[in-house]
């Protein structure tokens, strides 16, 4: 259970850290930043442009945010069921 809730862990902070990343303007053509990208992107799933939005920087924390708080939420509750 615990290897679960951790990968939940690991999941959101790759999407928090891609977020940070973006906010505070990394350079996009980085090694680093490319790489957390090619994780953060699939891991978004279907978040992304789900909800329209005319600021970027709220895109950004709707998008990746929200797909934060979805791998910890579902990891959880995965966890407590296989608990059982």
């Amino acid at each position: 259970m615990r290897v679960i809730t951790a990968i939940g862990a690991i999941f959101a902070g790759i999407e928090v850290l891609y977020m940070i990343m973006v906010l505070a303007g990394a350079n996009a053509g980085n090694a680093f930043f490319q790489f957390i990208k090619s994780l953060a992107v699939p891991l978004a799933l279907f978040w992304p442009g789900l909800f329209p939005v005319d600021s970027p920087s709220l895109a950004v924390i709707l998008d990746f945010g929200l797909a934060a708080v979805f791998w910890l939420v579902i990891t959880g509750l995965i966890a407590r069921f296989a608990g059982r």
